[in-house]
């Protein structure tokens, strides 16, 4: 399916002040059905903002029959550009995601969401995914019906945010996170980001608070999806299987109109 892109400034005032986030929009086009409707999906990126590999990433996702909004996540830091993926460019990122209040990326989030679903193509039905920083952010919104997140970073330790502060665990704890979307958690094994008991804890975590979740771990290293600049870590074969299982997850949740949920879930029987 062929694709366009554009993109949304948006006003924000989260911590009382005023600013503006750009989101980008990439969707299908498909000019000879002016009155189609596609559902939506939130890509969050890595600390880099929207790179060259998390566009192409949106990309594959909006040929699908989505649309897809990217926030850029430092917008309270500077503009929207893509951060290199060099020394400083890391230094920049990671200095930028412990400066950003749980505030400014919530509303970041929710903004995202808001757009898709005022779109007059977007059919509402909305799903959200990442790479490391803010996969998990839109879980909680209750309009998501479908998370995947690609070894999402610092959930575990709870050092994303101002003051490292992250509420994330907390809030599944909490039960926010309950009746709403199902969340799949993606990690590599070789992750030094997020080690053996950080992705127990999360997996715990999710179990224990009853929300609806798959758990991957993979032979992989930390951002083994991107396709640029990896540092050896790219891995394009369990990406491309991966990109078919999330896709597989959207598709039962937001691709189609199952009309309302009733009841607990269909009794399964063994047949031979």
């Amino acid at each position: 399916m062929l694709i366009k892109s554009s993109y949304r400034d948006v006003p924000t005032k989260a911590n009382g002040k005023e600013g503006t986030i750009r989101i980008y929009l990439i969707g299908p086009h498909l000019p000879d059905y002016p009155q189609a409707k596609f559902p939506g999906c939130v890509v969050f990126s890595e600390i880099y903002q929207v790179t060259g590999p998390v566009e192409r990433f949106a990309g594959n996702i909006a040929s699908e029959g989505y649309i897809v909004a990217l926030p850029s996540s430092f917008h309270e830091f500077e503009g929207p550009e893509a951060i290199p993926y060099d020394t400083e460019g890391t230094d920049r990122g990671n200095k930028y995601k412990i400066e950003k209040t749980v505030e400014g990326y919530d509303e970041d989030a929710t903004l995202s969401v808001d757009l898709l679903t005022s779109l007059p193509n977007c059919t509402g039905k909305i799903a959200s995914t990442g790479m490391c920083l803010g996969g998990h952010l839109c879980a909680f919104d209750p309009r998501v019906l479908a998370t995947f997140c690609y070894f999402a970073t610092d959930v575990h330790s709870a050092t994303l945010g101002k003051g490292k502060s992250d509420d994330t665990l907390i809030k599944i704890k909490n039960g926010d996170l309950s009746g709403k979307g199902e969340v799949t958690m993606v990690f590599g094994k070789q992750d030094t980001h997020v080690d053996r008991n950080g992705r127990s804890l999360i997996r715990d975590t999710l179990d224990e608070a009853g929300v609806p979740f798959s758990f991957l771990e993979v032979q992989a290293q930390h951002a083994f999806i991107r396709d640029e600049s990896s540092k050896g870590r790219w891995d394009a074969a369990l990406t491309r299987s991966l990109f078919g299982t999330m896709m597989e997850l959207f598709t039962r949740t937001v691709a189609r109109d199952l009309g309302p949920k009733v009841g607990g879930g269909a009794k399964l029987e063994h047949v031979c």
